[in-house]
């Protein structure tokens, strides 16, 4: 059976264009905004990411960190998480949905408790920052059991030994990191070298579906449209500071600049 996450994969291509990934954190600016944000994004996007907020990030850059901030400062939990998740997967907005974290979370709540609420409310797919491989092929093949697709990560800096194993091993979903750096950092590696490291990677398994993330925003997002798929995030987390310092409505004007980063790539 077609997982959703693949589904949607399999949907754009029949469409000739690669997915459109956005990433936002559970409860900025508050719970009910973060619940509206993604239900009116989702019109525009192909599979919903979602970060769980966590106080000491080792990937994420400043607008992320800024997001999470607002949100834990709200007390946003992993009740909240699975709340939120849950009330937009029974909505007539719904899509694939990733959520997007860091294991130590996930072992204080307990990895079987975690997958199987998981599982109740609607998550598609995880990705855990801090869980490399090979440590992470037990929580990977219970990810399976449950349904859910483990997303695995590669870097310009994986041998190919090691991405060979690594792809071999992976679900429906590969994310590639296309530089050294944490999440809305400049792009600093051109994307014509960017696409040259991912094709690379896709001639290991073309079946695989690699998505492209890190620095990329509207400006980028263009160069990279080769791809099965493109992860936009700081910049919709930059976006909602924006607003909040000029008392805009960051739902608004993230439907807007989603509407934009879609239009790029059909």
């Amino acid at each position: 059976m077609t997982s959703k996450i693949l589904g949607a994969f399999l949907k754009c291509q029949r469409e000739q264009r690669p997915a459109l990934l956005t990433y936002t954190v559970v409860g900025d600016s508050t719970k009910k905004q973060s619940l509206e944000i993604i239900k009116t994004i989702a019109e525009h996007t192909d599979i919903i990411e979602l970060g769980f907020p966590h106080n000491t990030p080792i990937a994420d850059g400043g607008q992320i960190q800024e997001s999470a901030y607002r949100a834990l400062k709200n007390g946003i939990k992993l009740p909240d998480v699975f709340h939120v998740v849950k009330s937009f997967k029974q909505s007539k907005y719904a899509k694939p949905l990733i959520l997007m974290g860091y294991f130590n979370l996930i072992l204080q709540y307990g990895p079987l408790a975690f997958l199987k609420k998981c599982k109740i409310v609607g998550v598609n797919g995880l990705i855990v920052v801090d869980l490399p491989y090979p440590e992470n092929k037990l929580f990977a093949d219970q990810c399976k059991r449950y349904g859910i697709t483990f997303v695995q990560l590669l870097s310009p800096t994986t041998t190919k030994e090691r991405m060979k194993e690594i792809i071999k091993d992976s679900h429906d979903m590969i994310y590639y990191i296309s530089m050294l750096s944490t999440t809305g950092g400049k792009l600093k590696v051109s994307p014509k070298k960017i696409l040259i490291n991912y094709n690379q990677i896709k001639k290991i398994n073309p079946k695989k579906k690699i998505v492209i993330g890190f620095g990329i925003t509207t400006k980028t997002i263009r160069a990279l449209k080769k791809a099965d798929g493109l992860v936009v995030g700081s910049q919709l987390c930059s976006e909602i500071t924006r607003s909040l310092q000029v008392r805009q409505n960051p739902v608004t004007n993230l439907c807007r600049m989603v509407l934009n980063l879609k239009k790029k790539i059909t």
